[in-house]
């Protein structure tokens, strides 16, 4: 027997206010008028039977929590042409809504990795102290082949010699300065009044939310593995990362290290400027 038609008896009973069918129902209902299986909508939404066939029993416990919960319902009912908002709206009226927000700033400062101390630029100093060394080589080779006192007093200290009449003193040419270190190019191509976020699914797929510094939501979903998202915003962007540990994250052009876990959900905040800097 499929178990795409599981008869409703199966099906835990639901209490609600009104008539209207469950999650599970609706979904199933759906499907079945679409023509499709269980396999079929496994294969288009990348979501295991089991946990759909769990979900149109109206079972959530194989999905791993409500921030999963929720983007397994929004995805299976765009696969079936049902309106995902609606779903969601009554996911969180059976069970208890969505938690309260968390301000962002002082969590993101707690969970925050600690920025390295920037190492110095030996590369620069190196130059600097070699340019040096051929200077102080040169103008030594150039004032100790006359041999005479005048010409080692002034190559030895300040002090002004009596030269022969007829002479001329030459003066060396100063080393050039050390050029500086180049700055991050990454940084510097992206845009100085904005923040620019990007989220890459390097390991595995996550839902994530992003939303502007006015609340706008920017994207709610699910990331599939190898897929890439960028956000803008003049000043802030928030982001949720359903499973942080599966996201390489760019902050205004510069790679942001992690040590998220796979599964664990994130909640970051970025503004303009350096990601690590502060």
């Amino acid at each position: 027997m499929s178990i795409g038609n599981s008869p409703e008896d199966d099906r835990p009973s639901t209490s609600s206010e009104d008539d209207r069918p469950s999650i599970g129902q609706t979904l199933q209902q759906a499907r079945t008028a679409a023509g499709l299986t269980l396999e079929e909508v496994s294969a288009a939404t990348r979501v295991r039977i089991p946990i759909v066939h769990a979900i149109e029993l109206d079972d959530f416990s194989r999905c791993g929590g409500d921030v999963y919960a929720r983007g397994h319902i929004r995805t299976l009912a765009r696969a079936v042409a049902v309106d995902p908002a609606a779903l969601v709206e009554q996911y969180d009226a059976e069970h208890g809504g969505r938690p309260e927000p968390t301000p962002v700033a002082p969590l993101f400062d707690a969970e925050r990795i600690k920025p390295e101390r920037r190492r110095p630029n030996w590369t620069a100093a190196m130059v600097a102290a070699i340019v040096a060394v051929v200077g102080f080589v040169g103008f030594t080779m150039f004032t100790g082949g006359s041999g005479d006192k005048g010409s080692k007093q002034v190559a030895e200290g300040p002090t002004t010699a009596t030269k022969p009449a007829g002479t001329t003193s030459s003066k060396p040419a100063d080393p050039k300065p050390s050029t500086p270190a180049a700055s991050d190019s990454a940084i510097a191509a992206v845009p100085k009044d904005k923040v620019t976020v990007k989220l890459s699914a390097v390991d595995d797929k996550s839902w994530i939310s992003a939303k502007a510094h006015n609340g706008k939501l920017l994207f709610d979903g699910v990331l599939a593995k190898g897929a890439s998202k960028t956000f803008t915003d003049p000043q802030q962007v928030d982001l949720i990362l359903g499973n942080a540990g599966a996201i390489q994250l760019f902050v205004n052009g510069k790679d942001v290290h992690n040590d998220f876990q796979t599964g664990q959900v994130e909640r970051l905040s970025y503004t303009k400027g350096d990601p690590e800097a502060g």
